[in-house]
């Protein structure tokens, strides 16, 4: 199933890494964004189904108020990918769950695979380990 992707990531290299990942597993990474202002442009110029989003980007931790934004205003299925997964421990309405970063290929591709089943209404028999599920 190839979906449309939003990369919101402040560190170029893990951005592009990112980015070779998810295009090798066929998908379309409509853009990368290292700001909340450039996310919300870009979100609001695509149709996007899934986001991947950091917590601390280049405008400060926006991640959070940012995620929530897309997930409930947009109806974008978001994944949130950071070193602190602890910020978000209790969840944020919305949104799927957390991926700690550093992560290797394996782990975004099983966590992208199940975010992008829960959106299609897919049955999932279980999340990959790496993923934190929020409630």
């Amino acid at each position: 199933m190839t979906a449309r992707i939003l990369i919101i990531e402040d560190e170029a290299l893990v951005a592009m890494e990112l980015r070779f990942v998810l295009e090798d597993l066929g998908h379309e990474v409509i853009a990368t964004a290292a700001d909340a202002k450039s996310a919300r442009s870009i979100a609001s110029e695509n149709d996007i189904d899934l986001a991947l989003v950091d917590i601390h980007l280049s405008d400060g931790p926006t991640g959070i108020d940012l995620g929530r934004e897309l997930g409930q205003q947009r109806g974008v299925t978001v994944l949130f990918m950071t070193a602190n997964p602890g910020m978000v421990r209790e969840g944020v309405a919305g949104t799927i769950g957390v991926l700690s970063k550093p992560t290797d290929e394996r782990a975004v591709q099983t966590a992208v695979d199940y975010a992008l089943r829960r959106r299609q209404g897919r049955p999932v028999e279980y999340a990959p380990p790496e993923l934190q599920i929020f409630a």
